[in-house]
């Protein structure tokens, strides 16, 4: 078991100088120019009940810089767990991932959040008319371009790489199968689409 930072120091070496470089404690107009085009970001976030992790998708921009150390978020309508703001309002600590289609670099972006309710910034954020219940607000502390191996050791954005969805279980068969039956897995995926238009917004 490898326990110490020493160990893996010893296991990897240094990192590549350019890997410190490209870290830097905002937002510069470089970033910027990924962040107004990525439609979806995965939101990490940390609670007493541990860690979590939320994708998050609008049209670009799916978070909006505010200024170089500033971005805020639309809380969409969701499921109403709100895993992610109850982490919030107890461990501001935040991380962010956005990717773009067909891009292989992503922006990790670090910092502290707030759920703020402000009516003039939820209404900037409307879309089909609808304003979102709350925005989170992320005070950056450090972005980073991570380069692409990731993506292209996965074939991400490879039309030859998709999985077709019958392939899976959906998730009317999930349910069905952890409620033992309660729930039937035909109906509530054939309602599934009309709810999922309904609520998107």
């Amino acid at each position: 078991m490898v326990t110490t930072e020493e160990q893996l120091a010893e296991l990897y070496g240094e990192p590549l100088a350019s890997s410190i470089t490209k870290e830097v404690d905002e937002v510069t107009d470089w970033h910027r120019r990924f962040l107004d085009v990525a439609p979806f970001v995965v939101v990490a976030t940390a609670g007493p009940e541990g860690l979590d992790c939320s994708p998050r998708g609008d049209p670009a921009p799916v978070a909006r810089v505010l200024d170089p150390h500033t971005i805020a978020l639309p809380d969409r309508r969701g499921n109403n767990r709100l895993d992610t703001l109850r982490n919030i309002v107890r461990d501001p600590r935040v991380a962010l991932l956005f990717l773009i289609p067909g891009i292989g670099e992503t922006i990790r972006v670090n910092g502290t959040a707030v759920v703020t309710t402000d009516e003039e910034l939820r209404e900037t954020f409307t879309h089909a008319g609808k304003v979102p219940t709350s925005v989170i607000v992320v005070t950056v502390e450090r972005v980073y371009h991570q380069c692409s191996k990731a993506v292209v050791r996965s074939g991400l954005w490879d039309p030859e790489a998709q999985v077709p969805r019958a392939s899976l279980p959906t998730t009317g068969q999930l349910l069905e199968t952890l409620t033992g039956g309660e729930t039937d897995a035909a109906a509530y995926d054939a309602a599934y689409p009309e709810r999922l238009r309904a609520t998107l917004y």
